[in-house]
């Protein structure tokens, strides 16, 4: 199979979709890869690096789109690149298409096979693909939140740590899943008062026996939620629910109840997001204010930090795309359910359940697509 890695174009989103070490794995496997020149500079690949694993470096994206049959990205395709993308070609990347009605469409139009990294599972349903950005993005939330409470950016001027006499700031983190936890281990760090919420008891149960009376978990309810809010300095939402929209736990009315200057991360907003007023947010421009609360939206959090993100999500990519690339994606998905799982769009269809109900579209089931 021709594969191919061009330079991500999204706002200040600097990882790579392969580092060189992987590319070799692919050559030794008999496929030929093309990466656009420069796409892994800015994670600290160059193109030498690449070149001497047996790629060869194209000059400029159209090419590599026009040569491959599969492209291997970070980040969905950015609408410049809508014209690129052909028919029957697989795209391997993030897509979070809950949230992004004209992608999905232009996806179908075109026939492409999108193969979203979010909705691959493993044995126990869970996201092995996600997980290492939800670890990067759950650490950095409470990098971001603690920021955007000093003063110079409209914040409430608290310190998450608090000092000797001076009582610490707390941190709300809604959704205890690998995102969740993340933030509770570093607010914890940091020395902060740490509340998380979630529905499901094991998770809570588990976080109980990690942190013990380091953090207080609380079951998830409207009412609840309620009672933490006016008293949280960092709210942190972390919720998902895989290849569906985020519920809105946080409502615009809520706001009123928070304290001014406190600061919402909200890092699911990739999915639609946990609050009712999220946005999506660039690094250039992170942040919006409403109602005196602190919206910190950026969509690719991990994207700030792209020699650790990149090399944490191509370990977990890389058996995928061998297994794709050298069986074809129809055989891949035939005999691994699980990847099968993370094809969203086959042949001018969609086929992910829980996508199409987000959408309100119609769902096909891909196994039979595959046998017409």
């Amino acid at each position: 199979m021709i594969v191919g890695c061009v330079k991500e174009i999204m706002n200040n989103e600097f990882r790579v979709g392969i580092v060189p070490d992987h590319v070799n794995m692919y050559v030794k496997a008999g496929h030929s890869f093309l990466i656009e020149k420069d796409a892994g500079l800015e994670a600290g690949f160059t193109n030498e690096e690449y070149e001497k694993a047996g790629a060869k470096v194209i000059d400029n994206a159209q090419e590599v789109w026009e040569r491959s049959e599969m492209i291997i990205k970070v980040k969905e395709p950015q609408v410049s690149e809508y014209e690129l993308m052909k028919e029957n070609q697989i795209i391997f990347t993030y897509f979070h298409l809950a949230a992004n009605r004209k992608l999905t469409l232009e996806l179908l139009k075109r026939k492409v096979t999108a193969v979203a990294y979010e909705t691959i599972t493993d044995e126990d349903g869970r996201l092995p693909l996600l997980k290492p950005m939800s670890e990067i993005a759950g650490r950095l939330s409470i990098q971001e939140g603690a920021k955007y409470l000093e003063k110079q950016f409209g914040g409430s001027g608290v310190l998450l740590s608090g000092v000797s006499g001076v009582p610490r700031g707390k941190v709300l983190v809604l959704g205890a899943g690998v995102v969740g936890q993340n933030a509770v281990r570093t607010a914890v760090g940091l020395g902060a008062y740490v509340v998380v919420m979630d529905k499901n008891m094991e998770r809570l149960e588990e976080l109980d026996m990690l942190y013990q009376t380091s953090v207080q978990t609380v079951f998830m309810t409207e009412g609840a939620l309620l009672r933490e809010l006016d008293s949280s300095d960092v709210i942190v939402g972390s919720i998902l629910v895989p290849g569906e929209n985020t519920p809105k736990v946080l409502r615009k009315e809520h706001l009123k109840l928070m304290k001014p200057g406190s600061v919402i991360v909200d890092v699911a907003v990739d999915q639609g997001g946990c609050a009712e007023t999220s946005r999506p947010t660039t690094h250039d421009n992170p942040i919006f204010i409403e109602d005196g609360i602190i919206h910190y939206c950026v969509s690719n959090m991990p994207g700030c930090v792209p020699f650790t993100s990149t090399n944490s999500l191509v370990n977990a990519t890389m058996y995928y795309g061998l297994h794709i690339a050298g069986a074809g994606i129809e055989t891949a998905a035939q005999f691994d359910p699980h990847l099968a799982l993370g094809i969203n769009c086959y042949q001018g269809h969609l086929t992910h359940k829980g996508l199409a109900h987000s959408l309100e579209m119609t769902y096909t089931d891909l196994l039979s697509l595959m046998k017409e």
